[in-house]
């Protein structure tokens, strides 16, 4: 079993190697997007996904990643957006500190709307931007367009490293 699998828990393992592997994918992918998913790095799906369901399904699997981590993504989007700061720190489910909210504010207002694609994109700020966008009245057009491009570019990045890794490597 290759690293990025064997790091998956179990349960999830086995319900991406079954039959309902994509609806199961769209799920986690929708967790993974509201920040709510703690059980596995967002790393590790999409290579996860292919060594399970199969590289031969890698548009499939890109298509869902993108589709269910935008829809995470705009749900905490929207409960940022009418919710408010003070709301969404009291809940015990969102566990990012406002420290961490305030630095990603800082970001938003240096660089606009854009950071948020761009965030999306690198490695440990996946997402951190979805909260100041919502508190910042972005359009949610505009922050759909942009989630999904910056996941795209991360997902399809993940994909195209693991494929390519195990091309090497063979």
């Amino acid at each position: 079993m290759s690293a990025p699998v064997a790091e998956l828990p179990p349960f999830l393992r086995e319900l991406l190697a079954s039959e309902l592997a994509f609806v199961v994918l769209f799920a986690v992918f929708v967790l993974e997007g509201a920040m709510l998913l703690y059980v596995a790095p967002s790393e590790l799906l999409v290579p996860g996904a292919l060594v399970l369901i199969g590289p031969e399904h890698l548009l499939p699997i890109l298509g869902i990643a993108v589709l269910g981590a935008t829809v995470g993504q705009f749900a905490l989007f929207l409960v940022a957006q009418r919710g408010g700061r003070e709301y969404l720190l009291s809940r015990s489910w969102f566990r990012i500190d406002e420290s961490k909210i305030e630095r990603f504010d800082g970001w938003f207002d240096r660089w606009g709307p854009l950071v948020v694609p761009a965030s999306n994109a690198m490695l440990f700020t996946r997402g951190m931007l979805t909260v100041p966008a919502g508190f910042a009245e972005m359009s949610p057009r505009r922050f759909l367009a942009l989630s999904a491009l910056g996941t795209l570019v991360f997902e399809g990045a993940l994909a195209a490293l693991y494929l390519l890794g195990g091309r090497v490597l063979a």
